[in-house]
């Protein structure tokens, strides 16, 4: 049905562990004219397929759809979606004051190299492997089938997300519909999605129970938000009842945007102020008043060649925090890069206030939310890491 690739003899250890990537070590030879994207059969040295997935000219070479000898076809799409939309529904997510979520989260859904968040009536469909880029259309008609009630677009995103080949077009643009409606509810609160120009999908769906946390502590409080893209932070600090509330961005998109949000849910805001300025330096030149920041950056490591620097980009922000921040203010950090783990982040962050001197209290240890599953064979799906700091 397929074409093969041949591993070495003792490299079906991590397929058998159902661990979906093939690594390009672990190959002994392919049939001819193998292409990117290409669906292919995994077999073992003896012949025995071992899976079905999407080939590519990589380190990782294969990322395995199935662990079995299956077509991969519509009614495949269509079931492997099914099953992720299950679990959003029973999961909650949605509801008339929630319209945002993440109906697949690649190796957590069983489908590595796709994602696809849902903003009120609009798919964003995103490829991060070749072979989801050319299933898009097969992926966009299965939405279409299983949710003919909810989604009236499919928008897709990946001109930025794909390996760079001068024969693929990744254009952006709609697979269905168009001109969609670029607001959606958040528990209760509006935003503005920019699917079309924003960063990822257009929002950070995966803060979506942090931000929410943060509202409980925000009470009376002088929150700093600093790396705010859309000001998601913001807007619920501005709910939980925030003395003042600062957003910074190095991005006046961004900021505008921010902006927006804040008027949207809190027409005519009095105590909020947005700031188009580069985090370091402001938090080099910031005032002591703040008692409760929000440092949720980009990724400083997007592989392991860069940890080294990330660490150290994650001790100076969290130590220039631990030295401005009032006595009894609340840090929330985090970390997304996936290359850096838990240990590494929170040692990162042990670091910074040892070098502050303040005596620190670990209150949560936070992460991605369930829409965001994490596949237990599969651990390097886990990616967002947060601590909430009390700072005596």
């Amino acid at each position: 049905m397929y074409k093969k690739i041949y591993l070495k003899p003792g490299k079906d250890a991590g397929i058998k562990r159902f661990h979906p990537w093939i690594f390009s070590g672990a190959i002994a030879r392919t049939d001819k004219d193998v292409n990117e994207g290409e669906l292919v059969e995994v077999v073992d040295h003896e012949g025995k397929v071992l899976g079905v997935g999407h080939f590519q000219f990589s380190t990782i070479s294969v990322r395995l759809l199935t662990f079995k000898h299956e077509a991969i076809d519509c009614e495949f799409w269509t079931e492997r979606l099914a099953q992720a939309l299950e679990v959003r529904r029973s999961l909650g997510l949605m509801r008339n004051d929630n319209e945002a979520f993440r109906l697949v989260h690649g190796e957590g859904d069983g489908l590595p190299g796709l994602i696809i968040d849902v903003y009120r009536n609009t798919a964003v469909v995103q490829a991060h492997s070749v072979g989801m880029h050319r299933a898009r259309h097969d992926i966009a008609n299965a939405l279409m089938q299983l949710m003919p009630q909810e989604l009236e677009n499919v928008y897709y995103k990946s001109d930025k997300t794909l390996p760079f080949m001068e024969e693929i077009d990744a254009e952006s643009g709609y697979l269905f519909g168009g001109n969609a409606d670029s607001v959606a509810k958040e528990y209760g609160l509006q935003f503005q999605i920019d699917w079309v120009k924003g960063q990822k999908t257009g929002f950070f769906i995966d803060q979506r129970e942090n931000r929410r946390l943060l509202e409980q502590y925000a009470e009376g409080r002088k929150v700093l938000n600093m790396f705010c893209y859309t000001g998601g932070f913001s807007v619920y600090a501005l709910r939980g009842g925030a003395k003042e509330v600062h957003s910074v961005d190095s991005s006046e998109r961004a900021i505008e945007i921010t902006n927006g949000n804040v008027e949207l849910n809190f027409p005519g805001c009095s105590n909020h102020y947005a700031y188009a300025e580069d985090a370091f330096k402001f938090l080099s030149t910031m005032d002591g008043s703040y008692d409760l920041i929000v440092l949720d950056p980009p990724a400083f490591a997007k592989h392991r060649g860069a940890i080294h620097n990330a660490l150290k980009g994650y001790t100076r922000l969290n130590a220039m925090a631990f030295e401005k921040i009032k006595p009894g203010g609340l840090l929330f950090t985090f970390s997304c890069s996936q290359a850096v783990s838990k240990d590494q982040f929170r040692l990162a962050v042990f670091t910074a206030a040892a070098q502050s001197k303040r005596f620190v209290r670990i209150l949560h240890q936070l992460h991605q939310p369930a829409d965001h599953p994490v596949s237990i064979y599969h651990p390097e799906g886990e990616y967002l890491k947060g601590l909430v700091l009390y700072v005596e």
